[in-house]
């Protein structure tokens, strides 16, 4: 179990529940999977899959969680058709045009017809709360996936106090200064990608990839006013990453550091491997997170 990205929330409160007693707040919004009429469902899985029904995985204090969403496929090109169709065969029936009132209660119907028929797809979102760190940390990529997860943690709770990461100082300021003075903290190794963004309204970007950002070009567009709001980095050798200008962390990759521990480690079967995967990754990120905010001047708290 290794996240591929983060995206990292500070509890402004203590997290106090036990994993006990968090199972037991989950377990009123489990996974259902979707009625006949049901367009989607949310509910919380269990991290380790169909073979446990354990909603929450504990590891040295870390608590994994599963939001799990399954969706009706209706094509919205499907249902615009045949509602046409329906709608042209009542017009030509009553010889008069239909309200708009009347072609939406048409489409809906079409709607309520096909929805049992659909086909259903399902994914999941994975996240885990470090209480000693004060942190939900969520695999993914995506602010709606992440708002998804932390809108039904809320619900499930009745109340989390949790807001996006926020530093001292702006990472688009601090990281545009590495690449002009081309200069990094010692443990801070520049790659070969970056994003660059005019400060203006509606101002230019320019993506840079497999291309080495010393060069005078870079620093010709940095010197015209452009900020860096994607950089391409890696930390101390044990990690990769690309991090934006709201500290979201994207195609996050553990190096050789970290996967032979997990190599030097014998899991005996899938849950064993998850166990191991998720302790080390969790251990990680609890030292890496910390460092994160402190390249840029530090967390923000007020």
């Amino acid at each position: 179990m290794w996240f591929k990205n983060l995206s990292i929330f500070h509890l402004t409160e203590a997290f106090t529940l036990s994993p006990a007693e968090l199972e037991q707040k989950l377990e009123a919004l489990a996974f259902h999977p979707c009625g006949p009429h049901q367009e989607f469902t949310f509910g919380w899985t269990s991290p380790l899959g169909k073979s446990n029904q354990q909603l929450v995985h504990s590891i040295n204090g870390f608590m994994m969680l599963c939001l799990k969403k399954e969706e009706r496929l209706l094509p919205a090109s499907v249902v615009n058709e045949i509602s046409q169709e329906k709608i042209l065969e009542k017009e030509q029936q009553q010889a008069r045009k239909l309200s708009k009132k009347e072609r939406t209660e048409i489409k809906d119907e079409v709607i309520f017809d096909l929805l049992p028929k659909a086909f259903t797809f399902s994914r999941k979102i994975y996240a885990y709360i470090d209480p000693k760190g004060g942190k939900l940390i969520v695999d993914t990529a995506s602010a709606k996936n992440a708002e998804d997860l932390l809108s039904m943690l809320r619900k499930s709770l009745t109340s989390l106090p949790a807001l996006p990461l926020n530093t001292i100082d702006k990472p688009s300021t601090i990281m545009t200064e590495w690449l002009l003075k081309s200069k990094a903290p010692d443990d801070i190794l520049i790659e070969d990608e970056c994003e660059l963004r005019s400060p203006e309204e509606q101002g230019g970007i320019i993506r840079c990839k497999r291309h080495d950002l010393a060069l005078p070009e870079i620093k010709n567009h940095l010197d015209t006013g452009k900020e860096v709001i994607k950089l391409a980095i890696s930390w101390a050798d044990r990690i990769s990453f690309i991090v934006d200008e709201n500290l979201s962390i994207k195609r996050l990759r553990f190096l050789d550091l970290i996967q032979d521990q997990v190599t030097d480690i014998e899991a005996n079967d899938e849950a064993a491997q998850f166990d191991v995967d998720f302790s080390i990754m969790s251990a990680e990120l609890a030292n890496f997170i910390p460092r994160l905010l402190e390249l840029f001047g530090g967390e923000n708290q007020a």
